[in-house]
């Protein structure tokens, strides 16, 4: 495993990677909808990680429920995995409190689930699997 992004919650996606890329000099690498999920994202490829700002793209989008609780700033931690089925059946198995007992559909073709922020000492923890 390792860190595969940073999730960032934003109000204006272009203004965030404008800043982004003029802060710590990168170029935004790609950018996705998921339509399923109400964002627009944008990563930011820094080192062997990445930071995905994220836009909600209505009002009942969880990250426009996010900042209207915390405002702009970070959302999640995301961890690469090679078999998030298994990692999922692993971590519900060992009494681990579980958004997603599924994976769902992530930005540029992943899969990813979510592990409640009450069993990761409030920071909210995503897996996440390419391809």
């Amino acid at each position: 495993m390792k860190i595969d992004h940073i999730g960032i919650a934003v109000r204006s996606l272009s203004s965030a990677v404008a800043t982004y890329e003029n802060l710590i000099g990168v170029t935004a690498s790609g950018y996705d909808q998921v339509d399923e999920q109400g964002v627009r994202v944008a990563m930011l490829n820094i080192g062997e990680s990445r930071i995905e700002l994220l836009e909600p793209t209505g009002p009942n989008s969880p990250i426009e429920k996010f900042m209207a609780k915390r405002g702009e700033g970070i959302h999640h931690i995301a961890v690469r995995v090679d078999d998030i089925e298994a990692e999922l059946r692993r971590l519900k198995e060992s009494g681990v409190r579980l958004i997603d007992e599924k994976p769902r559909r992530g930005a540029h073709n992943t899969k990813i689930a979510f592990i409640h922020p009450s069993s990761t000492s409030g920071v909210l923890l995503e897996l996440v699997q390419h391809g």
